[in-house]
């Protein structure tokens, strides 16, 4: 059982139980038992295509576009997200299922299915829902209804993005009412396990909440990584609320893909290398590879065609140290989409997040 007290790295690791570090079951909004392994694996890459090119393709379930050149577009199946790129122009990521897909929308959520996958997402203005923890909270009860009402009900990954996620000071931090929002709209929607998640700050100043989603016909399995504590077993000092999401998701899919949360230099339960964008790196590829590990992905298979990775980059002078760091590590053919985005602790730099096809 863990301690909030313990101290050091290695305090806290030896307080992870074995069964922490096992397979967890996956977020279910029913009570099914989870799914065999059997969907085909959901095609996800970056395309520099035009957008009207890539919904010409009826099994395009979603685009994502980043930035203010992106294209702006009414289509359900399409969502820009407020974060600049670091080198234009950028590409949309782009999911591909392998039937039909249906779409449209439903209240606040914007949706699209092929019967296996559902992509969904919300945007909010902060100032309608009285800020953003009630915003947040707004936002997963809208998730919630639509999960038990979905032939899709299983979630395996969520997105989320907010203004300012740093600004406040204390339990007041943004980040810390998001997570508070977010967990007081969880009642029974993951009690069977966490989402793989990524939470990053926009620096628009829009007062937008922006979020999106990737579920599953059937369940996934989630994954914690054993150089980390769980987040959602961080101690009180991170806020009253901890932040509740797995380390990453195995998807119900074969061949294998896993869905990588959003990684930073984080040990245990604590900060590494303060001021040091490059160091930070190092560590969370070192916790990228730990995860890898824990899901039986061998090392030649890690990283390369077989993944997509975004890194969230705080500083954008740190960028170009960054990619050639990246280049360096991951080699050249490992698709990296660098934007320029918030992290959830102040004094982190970089955050990593992506797709590792096994």
């Amino acid at each position: 059982m863990y301690h909030p007290h313990d101290h050091g790295p290695a305090a806290q690791l030896a307080t992870i139980t074995p069964m922490e570090l096992s397979l967890q079951p996956a977020p279910d909004c029913h009570d099914d038992p989870a799914a065999a392994l059997a969907l085909p694996a959901l095609r996800i890459g970056y395309e520099h295509n035009a957008l009207d090119a890539v919904f010409s393709d009826t099994s395009v379930l979603a685009a994502i576009g980043f930035g203010s050149n992106a294209p702006i577009s009414p289509d359900p199946r399409y969502l820009c997200i407020a974060l600049e790129p670091v080198a234009a122009p950028s590409p949309l990521e782009v999911w591909r299922g392998r039937g039909h897909v249906e779409h449209g929308r439903d209240g606040d959520i914007a949706w699209a299915s092929d019967g296996d996958y559902s992509f969904g997402s919300i945007e909010l203005e902060e100032a309608v829902h009285g800020g953003i923890a009630t915003a947040t909270r707004h936002a997963y009860q809208a998730l919630g209804a639509w999960c038990r009402a979905s032939k899709t009900p299983h979630i395996l990954r969520i997105w989320n993005y907010l203004d300012a996620i740093n600004a406040g000071g204390g339990d007041d931090e943004r980040y810390r009412q998001f997570c508070g929002g977010r967990a007081a709209a969880m009642d029974g929607l993951f009690a069977a396990g966490y989402p793989a998640a990524t939470a990053i700050g926009l620096r628009g100043g829009r007062g937008m909440l922006q979020m999106y989603w990737l579920a599953a016909r059937d369940a996934g399995v989630a994954m914690e990584n054993p150089r980390q504590i769980s987040a959602w077993r961080y101690p009180r000092r991170y806020g009253p609320t901890p932040p509740n999401f797995a380390r990453a998701m195995r998807a119900p899919t074969h061949p294998r893909q896993i869905y990588i949360s959003g990684t930073a230099a984080i040990i245990g339960h604590r900060s590494h290398h303060a001021g040091d964008s490059v160091t930070q790196l190092d560590e969370t590829l070192a916790n990228l590879d730990s995860l890898l590990a824990a899901a039986r992905i061998g090392v030649t298979a890690r990283f390369g065609t077989r993944s997509m990775l975004k890194v969230y980059v705080r500083n954008t002078a740190d960028a170009p140290l960054l990619l050639a760091r990246l280049r360096e590590r991951l080699g050249t053919d490992t698709p990296v989409l660098l934007l320029h985005g918030d992290i959830c602790r102040a004094e982190l730099l970089v955050e990593i997040d992506g797709v590792q096809n096994g």
